[in-house]
């Protein structure tokens, strides 16, 4: 059952997908507690808040009707529910999409749950909460990104937006919604493909009344069945080896999807079933290059930052979405970085569709990575948003960590903890390659070797024939980076050569044609300056056979960063066919 009024009311888990569901968008009461003592004035039930919010907008922005941008210790949520009749005698699971940043729930008054993490999914059983008739839930978001303690991405840890911070999200920004199940019912799945044989393996959690159950999932290819598979639950995961008589690859520009239907069932009755799908495709980078299906493709990438006017860090409609996918790929990218954000999970359903690349992230700014115990917050979200999306094709790789510089007092994070997270990323997923430290400061194994698939690189050099200098001796070893030329660092940037380069970071450049703004470097005075000057940047990067791929900054202008191709409102700065045919333009690798 899902309330089409509500505000972003499309389905939000769109690679688990159950039939009956019901959205909890839009109206809720509201209140502000920057005393965060909410909970000691019985804010969780009887006492009456004074605003209206419309979730699943944060209160920062305008679609939410509330606006308040200045920072909010605690902000509160509370919706009366009555669940339908149907619903009886089911376990009933309350989702939050994502909620920044200490979320407590509670069901009548009584704590239900309390998860740390502003990006990632909450999901808590009600069931044992609930009464007949009417019922109070309330929510309680704690949140401080000039802590330390939590990660944030682009946040601004100052009253305003300034440089490449911008406007603060409190609270709730992802859809809020609820599941009647059987006790006996899926969690999440994981996909292994191998696209030789053609094959594909499915890791299913489910919860522990599925134990002794059979767990079913047939595979089809636009309504063709092409596989199946079964076997009866013996853990907390099922495990099934499905070989597929139809082979059809993901690639780029080409989602070539296939469906899945799981099903839980007892003695032939069924207790659960969803609709999941996966891409069949494999990658992996080297010193040789990035290869996707054991082609060698050439990384064109743009950096999204997944802000919006509006909305701020939720799209304002699921369209908008897609549209910064499409815009994209007609601007000749066939990626991005997914920067300092965990997009909400429909953007990557769309990238899967369309056959589009990403880099997952995690927000790690504003943590502080030098004081060792805040590796407890920010470990468990990052693995929570592996588990949220390993099953998405278009996630081609993970990058935990950007730009962790050395701080002023000589403190930088500890090579043990770069070493824990790459390590914990391996093993919650080793089918893609990770790139433990995106720029700037590149960390080492115990043998000399850099942590992650690829030698990752930032630089914002403006000068064409500057910027080429940068790269000119790679092939002795060495890179002329940022970090090179700067002396705090000792010019250790110095090549691991059994890694090929990703230049993840480049351009910037500044265009304004009204108002203020800034871009990295002298911003240009006309439009046929950025033009040249993007296309020698650009050539830099597309001539170098050292160089895998490139992910130019960026897809759209933020706030008072004006250094987008396409404005803030996602209007088109430049012509779409020169801008089309600088990114595309074949590289040099490609051209042998």
């Amino acid at each position: 059952m899902n309330n089409n009024v509500c505000p972003r009311a499309e389905y939000p888990r769109p690679n688990l997908v159950r039939e009956d569901w019901l959205c909890l968008n839009g109206e809720w009461d509201f209140e502000i507690d920057h005393s965060v003592s909410g909970s000691e004035r019985d804010y969780q039930m009887g006492y009456e808040f004074t605003k209206k919010i419309i979730v699943p907008f944060c209160p920062e922005s305008k679609l939410s009707g509330i606006g308040n941008t200045d920072f909010m210790n605690a902000v509160w949520y509370k919706k009366k529910i009555t669940l339908p009749k149907e619903y009886e005698g089911k376990k009933i699971i309350l989702h939050i999409g994502a909620c920044d940043w200490k979320t407590t729930v509670y069901v009548n008054g009584k704590r239900t749950v309390c998860h740390q993490g502003g990006y990632t999914p909450i999901r808590v059983d009600i069931t044992d909460y609930l009464h007949d008739g009417e019922n109070v839930l309330a929510i309680e978001a704690e949140d401080d990104v000039r802590s330390g303690k939590q990660i944030g991405g682009k946040q601004s840890q100052r009253y305003a937006s300034r440089g490449c911070y911008y406007t603060r999200t409190t609270g709730i920004w992802q859809t809020v919604w609820i599941e009647a199940l059987d006790s006996a019912h899926i969690v999440n799945y994981g996909v292994h493909c191998d696209i030789n044989t053609p094959s594909v393996s499915f890791d299913v959690e489910v919860t522990e009344a599925a134990f002794g159950k059979n767990i079913s999932a047939v595979v089809t290819y636009e309504g063709r069945k092409v596989g199946r598979g079964n076997t009866t639950i013996l853990s907390s995961s099922a495990h099934l080896d499905i070989a597929l008589s139809e082979k059809h690859l993901w690639e780029v520009g080409e989602g070539r999807l296939y469906d899945v239907k799981f099903e839980i069932t007892d003695n032939g009755a069924a207790l659960d079933s969803v609709s999941a799908y996966f891409g069949l495709r494999s990658v992996r980078i080297g010193k040789d290059g990035f290869f996707l299906n054991g082609k060698y493709v050439f990384m064109r990438m743009v950096l999204d930052q997944g802000f919006y006017p509006d909305g701020i860090y939720t799209a304002p409609t699921d369209e908008a979405l897609k549209q910064d996918i499409v815009d994209s790929m007609s601007l000749g990218f066939n990626g991005a970085r997914l920067h300092e954000k965990v997009f909400e999970p429909r953007f990557l359903y769309y990238a899967d569709k369309l056959g589009y690349m990403v880099f997952g992230e995690a927000g790690n700014w504003g943590w502080n990575h030098s004081d060792a115990e805040n590796i407890y917050t920010f470990l468990p979200e990052w693995i929570e948003e592996i588990e949220r999306d390993k099953a998405h094709p278009s996630v081609i790789g993970w990058c935990p960590l950007n730009e962790t510089w050395d701080r002023p007092n000589g403190s930088r994070m500890p090579e043990k903890a770069i070493r824990l997270i790459y390590d914990m990323t391996l093993a919650k997923d080793d089918t893609r390659p990770v790139i433990a430290n995106s720029g700037f400061v590149p960390y080492y194994d115990m043998y000399g070797k850099s942590l992650g698939a690829a030698f990752d690189v930032h630089d914002y050099t403006q000068d064409p024939a500057a910027f080429a200098k940068v790269f000119d001796e790679l092939d002795k070893g060495i890179i002329k980076d940022q970090l090179y030329r700067n002396p705090l660092y000792n010019k250790r940037q110095i090549l691991d050569t059994s890694k090929s380069i990703f230049v993840s970071e480049y351009g910037g450049i500044g265009w304004v044609e009204n108002g203020d703004g800034w871009g990295y470097g002298a911003s240009v005075k006309t439009k046929d300056e950025f033009i040249e000057r993007l296309e020698g940047l650009t050539a830099v990067l597309r001539e170098n056979p050292y160089i895998c791929g490139f992910c130019y900054t960026q897809l759209y202008d933020v706030e008072q960063e004006k250094n987008g191709i396409m404005t803030y409102e996602r209007e088109f700065k430049f012509d779409k066919k020169v801008i089309h045919d600088i990114f595309a333009a074949p590289s040099v690798k490609e051209r042998k």
